[in-house]
């Protein structure tokens, strides 16, 4: 094999410069807070009829899928997706009754630490795959 076909960079088309896990996991996060904040727009957009609403629902969309997109090129897609889904659950029901008029009670209170809990063991999980 010659040493110039060596040098050339590989045409392999997963061959580029993948993430490292620690930026992977903080573009998920990021992801997920796009997550949170396309949540509630939607629901402030009542049904997409309060135009301001809907617009920027529609920036985090953008938002949200962009950096998931990203963030999965160095998480499984099955552990990014239950990570980025719970912090978007979390957050919408967290946040939801500062925006709107929403309760959170201590029995929903109580399921979404289960979700975070979930969340985090996936993380540690993720940490230990061989």
């Amino acid at each position: 094999m010659s040493t110039a076909s060596t040098n050339q960079p590989s045409q392999h088309p997963h061959a580029e410069h993948q993430p490292s896990g620690a930026s992977s996991w903080a573009v998920l996060l990021l992801a997920g807070a796009f997550e949170v904040g396309y949540a509630l727009s939607v629901g402030g957009s009542q049904g997409f009829t309060v135009l301001s609403w809907s617009v920027v629902a529609v920036v985090f969309f953008l938002l949200t899928l962009f950096c998931l997109s990203r963030a999965l090129r160095g998480i499984d897609v099955g552990i990014g997706y239950a990570v980025w889904a719970g912090i978007g659950a979390v957050g919408a029901a967290v946040l939801g009754p500062v925006f709107f008029d929403e309760v959170l009670t201590p029995s929903r209170a109580v399921w979404l630490a289960v979700i975070i809990s979930g969340v985090v063991w996936l993380k540690v999980a993720d940490g230990h795959k061989g």
